[in-house]
């Protein structure tokens, strides 16, 4: 399929990540690496050991894959992603989902840092992906007529299967459209009240070209944003990406949580 190229060659890759066979496919966001010392690790994969594999220069993304196992399933996450503002382009963002599917994944987990944007989602509290905005302007699919339905693009039945493990343990699991926007800046006064009006809940800088990616590849999705900041003109204080980490990992336990009871059910 044209626009969806970046070789990378799984055959050259040591046979104990060709065989693994993983169920889930993880990727970690700004503040959240940490879930991948909950993993019983089997391997990890840097990506500057995969050809094609771009690295990311932001703080907080590690920039390697774990293999293992968590609450049963077998799993590989994608410590850290690249960004259209790293000045990757749309392929290169979506690189990570393509090697999870050459690997075998077919349930696709993506978490992201984001700034609230609706009044009842609080900062420190995390929300489910019901559906979202591509305000890139660009997609994964570009370079030929790679047309793919994505009137379902968080998987309902994931979607379902989630909302019941945050009510099994008690966490506020909240739902709502992400609008991801290119960055690196974050968003003025009068952007934020522009991606109300257009009924976004969350705004961030990723997740909306990876969830394209995988849907186009036929995988299961789900989406997660760690609520970590009011958006500009909305709360107090100056945004910053130190708050952004803190915030990540305060929260990241409750994720962990809901994640551990529901992957064996979904």
């Amino acid at each position: 399929m044209s626009g969806m190229g970046l070789s990378m060659d799984v055959e050259v890759l040591p046979k104990a990540v060709r065989d693994y066979q993983p169920e889930w496919g993880i990727v970690l966001g700004s503040g959240l690496g940490m879930l991948v010392h909950e993993v019983d690790a089997i391997l990890s994969l840097p990506y500057e050991e995969i050809t094609g594999m771009p690295v990311s220069t932001v703080p907080g993304h590690e920039g390697r894959f774990v293999f293992g196992r968590l609450a049963g399933c077998r799993v590989m996450m994608a410590q850290g992603r690249v960004h259209l503002y790293e000045g990757c382009t749309a392929e290169e963002v979506t690189a990570t989902v393509r090697f999870m599917e050459n690997l075998g994944v077919r349930k696709l987990l993506l978490t992201n840092a984001a700034g609230t944007l609706n009044p009842q989602f609080a900062p420190g509290s995390w929300m489910m992906l019901s559906d979202q905005l591509n305000l890139t302007g660009t997609s994964p699919l570009m370079g030929g007529p790679n047309f793919a339905d994505m009137s379902a693009i968080y998987s309902p039945e994931l979607r379902g299967c989630f909302a019941a493990a945050a009510s099994a343990e008690g966490s506020t699991l909240h739902e709502g459209v992400y609008a991801g926007l290119i960055g690196p800046q974050y968003e003025t006064p009068a952007e934020v009240r522009m991606l109300r009006i257009l009924g976004a809940d969350a705004v961030g800088m990723s997740t909306v070209l990876e969830a394209i990616q995988a849907r186009a590849l036929g995988m299961e999705v789900a989406g997660f944003s760690c609520l970590t900041n009011w958006a500009a003109g909305l709360g107090a204080k100056p945004l910053s990406h130190d708050e952004v980490l803190k915030t990540g990992k305060a929260a990241a336990d409750q994720m962990l949580r809901i994640l551990m009871r529901a992957l064996g059910n979904a």
